[in-house]
């Protein structure tokens, strides 16, 4: 995994350099805590015992971070790489057994559930609408993502883990209340007939300078998928900050 995205950061960072229009550079970096709302698990999908991370098992609150590099070219054309880590880890007990990836928990042990959901995305989105109080765009995402879901006990551990590829769409909007404070609301979401995805960001922002942005607000991520491997769907709310530095500057091909 560590190669692909290495590969992938590499070809990004030779397409921007190899742009000759006007361009400039972000590096955007968030944090803050994220708070479980559901996490309900069953693996298998048909045979497992249908728990719950959340309210069987007591979750952690965590703190998180992403790290995002965002390429514009000519104003309109925007690519993004996205690194975007998730675990949480909930405990406790219940009082029946629980089948779980081929393993037998018994009633009334210790448990510990592990929930990781490492995200890496590639981004192209275009901004339809660019007024001087309100931006608008549209784009597609390839996420990649990095899953485990185990459960552990004294002497015995199981996991399912899951790497693949995931189409998203990508939208954004800001309302620039004046030159320096805004509105944004911004993310990937898609749904199918083998699960959905959202992860969507409603944020308050401010603009000390034309190169520092700072914003505050708050992200939802859920989704999840139902077959016969797998059944899990998962709700988590974030507390988020935000800073972003834009280097603004042109870019001529060699």
């Amino acid at each position: 995994m560590k190669t692909l995205i290495y590969s992938i950061s590499i070809l990004f960072l030779t397409f921007c350099s190899a742009i000759s229009v006007k361009a400039q550079a972000q590096i955007d970096l968030e944090s803050g805590l994220v708070f479980t709302g559901y996490n309900d698990v069953r693996i298998p999908g048909n045979l497992g015992t249908l728990f719950s991370l959340k309210t069987d098992l007591i979750p952690k609150t965590e703190i998180f971070y992403r790290i995002r590099l965002n390429y514009t070219i000519k104003s309109r054309h925007t690519l993004s790489l996205l690194y975007a880590p998730l675990e949480t880890k909930s405990e406790g007990s219940v009082t029946n057994d629980i089948f779980f990836e081929g393993v037998v928990f018994p009633a009334n042990t210790e448990l510990v559930g592990t929930f990781k959901f490492n995200s890496y995305r590639l981004t192209y989105r275009y901004d339809i609408v660019q007024k001087p109080r309100f931006e608008f765009g549209l784009g597609f995402t390839a996420k990649i993502r990095d899953a485990k879901i185990a459960l552990s006990s004294p002497g015995l551990i199981s996991e399912k883990t899951n790497v693949g590829f995931v189409p998203i769409i990508n939208f954004r909007l800001l309302w620039k209340v004046d030159d320096k404070f805004g509105l944004l609301l911004d993310g990937d979401a898609l749904a199918a007939p083998q699960g959905r995805a959202e992860d969507i960001l409603i944020a308050a922002t401010y603009k000390p300078s034309d190169n520092f942005g700072i914003r505050l607000g708050y992200r939802i991520l859920e989704g999840g998928a139902d077959n016969d491997e797998v059944y899990n769907f998962a709700l988590f709310h974030y507390a988020s900050v935000g800073i972003s530095y834009t280097f603004k500057n042109k870019t001529k091909s060699k």
